[in-house]
């Protein structure tokens, strides 16, 4: 490492669902505590966007990856600069693995802008390719059939912690 180079802190969540909406559901609520204790605040713009993203890469491995009785496997991971203080970004790299390897992702744009557009589903990757810094797919790497579908997404640099204003000292 060079002297320019900043060592970096990783935090990685990973686990396995079951493929039902109640999976999807628990993989959100997990990895939103695991953000909150990797310093990313509940309610903040970047807490919200990478747990949509979460959201919406399990519902489509639900969706559209499910085999009957497979699973799919989730995994979050944070990597931020040893001195935040003087980094611009971190990043959090969403991963989503189903079995599925022939169904692949595929971007769907529609008539989203006309007011008579009633779709109730398809804008999944839509919401995803808009929050993402990154995002695309690979084949399983492990032993099985299936993909990995992942997203990245920046995050600004101090995160915009609530501060408490300290109380003036007593006379």
């Amino acid at each position: 490492m060079t002297s320019t180079e900043l060592p970096l802190q990783v935090g990685h969540f990973a686990m396995r669902f079951s493929s039902t909406p109640r999976g999807v559901r628990l993989a959100r609520r997990m990895c939103g505590e695991r953000l909150a204790a990797w310093d990313v605040p509940y309610g903040s713009d970047a807490h919200d966007a990478v747990i949509l993203i979460t959201a919406e890469l399990c519902a489509n491995a639900v969706r559209h990856g499910h085999v009957p009785g497979r699973d799919f496997h989730v995994r979050l991971a944070i990597e931020t600069p040893a001195t935040a203080s003087t980094a611009v970004t971190a990043t959090v790299r969403v991963e989503v693995t189903d079995t599925r390897a022939e169904r692949l992702p595929v971007l769907t744009p529609g008539p989203t802008d006309s007011p008579d557009d009633h779709r109730t589903s398809g804008r999944g990757l839509l919401l995803v390719e808009a929050l993402a810094d990154r995002w695309g797919w690979t084949p399983r790497t492990d032993d099985g059939p299936g993909k990995t579908v992942w997203a990245e997404y920046a995050l600004p640099l101090p995160l915009a912690v609530p501060q408490t204003v300290p109380s003036p000292p007593l006379p």
